[in-house]
This record gives C-alpha cells, structure tokens and sequence, in this order.
C-alpha cells in the first residue's frame, strides 16, 4: 500500500515535470515568434514613413519633449507635431499648461514655406532631413532623424529668434493617418 502510493506520487511527479517542460518550449517558441512578428511591423512602418518622406507627405507625431537643459515630459501627440506636405511646413508645440497660448492650445504653431531642405541616408539606413521653416514673424530650424528598422523619429527644433530648443520624439506617419489638431498660427 506504502509502496502504490510512492509510486503514484512519483508517477505524477513525472507528468507534472513533462508538462511544465512542454509549456516552456512553447513559451519560447512563442516568444520567438512574437519577435519575428514585431520586426516584421516595424519594417513595414520604417518603408511607410520612408515613403511618406520621399512624397513629402508625412507628419512626425511627437509624445515625448525634452527642453534646453534636459528635462523630459510626456506630451499629447495630436497637439505637438511637425508636418511637411510638398513646400509647406508646420511645427506645433503645444504643453499641458493652464495657460493657452499663442496657438490657443497651451504653444506655438508656425506654419510656412520650407527652405533649405536636404534629405541623407547614412550607411546604417537612417534617414536624416535638415530644412527651415519661414513663417510669419518667426522661423525655425528643423533636423529629424529617423533610423531603420521602424517609423520612431526625434525632432531638433532651433527657434531662430531665441535659444529656446528643443527636441520631440514620436512616430512618422504618413499624412493620411495622421491625426493632429492644429492651433493659431503666428
């Protein structure tokens, strides 16, 4: 009777190992699969918004703001955005501050005609585009830098009429699925 149930115990004991075994295995096939899958969506992310900067027709929707000195906040990506459509630009910063601003939403938005625009690709792949934005009493100067392999850009903006930079990051997108709002315009 002693003996019936050691064996038992170790019988289950067995089965329980085999079945934890068999879970981990397709754990990490999963795993591995999902990794697959991910770097497949954001190769196709990375040729939409290469596209989209090609056509020049595209929008960075930023999320996250990093100022002069710094610091770091995370921001609405329908309301802080540099979009370029052909020869016109807009640049809209916009922060969740109680006060509206010039653009009415809590920022600035200059909007106008790009000049200067230039368009590298490195060895790596990633895509670099320098380009000003002249708009109606104030300018900017504006670098993006996309790197391969998925559609996650940062911004450098340079105001010309003070040092007030800063930098956004967020995703490319083509001017299709974009979805900003814009405020005032200087």
């Amino acid at each position: 009777m002693m003996r019936t149930r050691l064996l038992n115990v170790i019988m289950w004991m067995m089965i329980a190992c085999l079945g934890y075994a068999q879970a981990q295995e397709t754990k990490e096939m999963t795993r591995e699969e999902k990794k697959a899958e991910q770097e497949a969506l954001d190769r196709f992310y990375f040729e939409e918004a290469k596209k989209a900067i090609e056509d020049k027709a595209f929008v960075l929707e930023a999320d996250q703001v990093m100022f002069k000195y710094g610091t770091t906040a995370f921001v609405s990506s329908n309301t802080n955005f540099v979009a370029v459509k052909g020869d016109e630009a807009v640049v809209q910063v916009a922060f969740n501050v109680p006060v509206s601003g010039p653009n009415g939403i809590g920022g600035v938005t200059v909007s106008g005609s790009i000049s200067g625009y230039k368009k590298e690709v490195d060895k790596k792949g990633t895509i670099r585009i320098s380009m000003n934005v002249m708009g109606t009493g104030i300018s900017a100067q504006v670098d993006i830098t996309l790197p391969e392999g998925g559609n996650r850009a940062t911004v450098h903006i340079m105001p010309t009429f003070n040092s007030n930079r800063f930098t956004l990051s967020g995703n490319v997108l083509p001017m299709s699925k974009a979805n900003v709002y814009q405020g005032r315009t200087l």
